[in-house]
């Protein structure tokens, strides 16, 4: 056991001072040692119930025989840190959760661990850790929020920044906003539509680390509990067979991220998450290839905010189980990779049925014939641009029109509510990519005032920074290069025509290549916003969002 280079022989008896110090008896210090990365915390709604969360995973390690410790990760709420320095903050916070359970896992050296994560970053960061240590380990999430009600209508977070732009454009009154405000959160959880949180939660299930119902098992109920304890009891089990992370996170498996992910309409951010995830796996996952994934994998669902349904009813319908079944009938998915069950794909999905096809349409009924998400190329993004294609009005899924440039978020948002911004314009917002922000913030307030306004069917939104999972429309993120490093997208001029062929997977803007090195040639890098702490670290180390903005060393 890992664990014997501080509990067994003469040299370890300083070690296990130590450990008697914290109350640990001879009998605990004899059986295997398992980590459980609590994510709990006061300040993130879907972690405020954590602690129950790990109480129950520590029964369940107990009862087959382990000898669970607790310690801390950290948790930026994105919905609290949106449109103010905050966001700043937030992408970042994966890389400093994946460190510091590396750390914690690797200078105590636990046998086994189990993690606690419920949203945005969180759940990548684990999983990146868990590549990193690579010791049998079992994630069990806090589980999504169950819906709000206003006015006898689920709702849910994104409800509320619309009608924030909908009390701008004078179409509700601040009654109105006010009732939003104290229904569309109703309990702890995810926020309770396929946003990032339950996006990456549902996408641990499908790469094999989760246990059924991971994803979708609402905070608030009792199933959640039980789910824990069987993950305690499970890692154990895992140690006893030693199947550890890269055993179960392989390209198979990512290919299978990828297909479910098209199926379920995804966030965007699963684009940065599953390559930087890869990467710690030593698999290299180019998102190029998510399109040819997109063109043989049908769209199954429109969860919130694509459609009117919400993570308890996908619950309800058989989860993220039956969604994998009904991609397995056109044989769209690898039925042999291994998973934390001890079981392979095939074997954990055979009997799992669509309990509602309205929630999960058959997939000879499909919402779309292809997936919920678009890499779109061009002369404005050489690299890459993602698209969360499920959630774009049709009539917008070709576009053209004028930019409306802005170098940042906060006078974007200033010209939308401002009623600046008018039908058939293309906001540009730039130099809020993962160096040029620092940090890469999502762009929720911008893209829910242009809802609110009664644009989303009309004005597109491209950025080199990104959306959270709640944006809607034509809203294209993570264009690279970003403009801090130069990107085409630093070039574009007020009134350039931009076009968007989202079936065409393109995105241009109408300019001579000889204008574009005019250009080029007449750019100057604009200062760094932070200079100093951890963002001035970041921005110097991080790479672009094609790539995942995953860090490396800068030689």
């Amino acid at each position: 056991m890992r664990s014997d280079a501080v509990t067994k022989g003469m040299q370890q008896a300083p070690h296990r001072s130590l450990f008697h110090a914290l109350g640990l008896t001879e009998e605990e210090m004899n059986r295997p040692l398992v980590g459980i990365v609590s994510s709990y915390n006061e300040i993130v709604p879907g972690h405020m119930n954590l602690d129950k969360i790990v109480e129950a995973v520590k029964l369940g390690v107990s009862m087959a025989g382990g000898t669970p410790i607790v310690f801390p990760a950290v948790a930026v709420c994105d919905g609290i840190a949106m449109g103010h320095i905050g966001m700043k903050y937030s992408l970042v916070t994966r890389d400093l959760i994946a460190d510091s359970t590396e750390a914690m896992a690797m200078a105590h050296q636990f046998d086994a661990l189990v993690m606690v994560p419920n949203c945005d970053k969180n759940v990548p960061g684990l999983l990146m850790a868990a590549a990193r240590v690579n010791i049998p380990t079992v994630f069990v999430s806090g589980g999504p929020m169950l819906a709000g009600r206003v006015k006898g209508e689920k709702r849910s977070l994104s409800s509320m920044f619309e009608a924030v732009g909908s009390y701008a454009a004078g179409t509700m009154t601040e009654a109105d906003v006010k009732e939003f405000e104290n229904k569309v959160c109703p309990t702890c959880g995810s926020c309770s539509g396929m946003y990032t949180a339950n996006s990456m939660n549902c996408l641990t299930e499908v790469l094999g680390m989760g246990l059924p119902g991971n994803g979708t098992i609402p905070a608030v109920y009792s199933e959640r509990i039980r789910l824990a304890k069987k993950a305690g009891m499970q890692v154990m089990e895992m140690l006893k067979q030693n199947i550890r992370p890269c055993d179960i996170m392989t390209e198979k498996a990512f290919m299978n991220a990828l297909a479910v992910d098209m199926a379920l309409g995804c966030s965007t951010n699963s684009m940065l998450h599953l390559p930087a995830i890869a990467h710690e796996a030593g698999v290299e996952l180019n998102v190029d290839i998510a399109n040819e994934v997109s063109a043989r994998t049908p769209n199954l669902c429109h969860l919130a905010p694509a459609g009117p349904t919400y993570m308890e009813d996908l619950n309800e319908a058989g989860g993220v189980y039956a969604v994998m079944n009904e991609l397995s009938k056109k044989n769209l998915l690898n039925l042999d990779c291994m998973t934390v069950t001890g079981k392979t794909v095939g074997e954990n999905i055979a009997s799992c049925g669509n309990r509602n096809p309205e929630v999960i349409r058959p997939v000879e009924n499909p919402y779309s014939t292809t997936g919920g998400i678009a890499i779109l190329k061009g002369n404005l993004a050489p690299d890459s641009g993602v698209v969360k294609r499920s959630a774009v009005a049709p009539e917008m899924l070709v576009h053209e029109g004028p930019a409306r440039v802005f170098d940042c978020e906060e006078d974007a948002i200033d010209a939308i509510k401002g009623g600046r911004i008018v039908a058939g314009d293309v906001v540009v917002i730039r130099y809020e990519g993962p160096k040029g922000g620092p940090g890469m913030r999502e762009m929720l307030n911008p893209t829910s005032a242009i809802a609110g306004m009664g644009l989303g069917s009309s004005v597109a939104l491209i950025t080199d920074g990104r959306f959270s999972g709640a944006s809607r429309g034509a809203s294209i993120g993570h264009v690279s290069p970003e403009a801090a490093v130069g990107g085409p997208i630093a070039l574009v001029r007020e009134g350039d025509i931009i076009r968007i062929d989202i079936p065409k997977n393109r995105l241009d803007v109408d300019i001579s290549a000889e204008e574009m090195e005019k250009r080029r040639a007449e750019w100057q890098p604009k200062e760094p916003k932070v200079t100093t702490g951890y963002l001035a670290r970041y921005a110097s180390m991080v790479t672009s969002g094609n790539r995942g903005a995953i860090l490396e060393i800068q030689r």
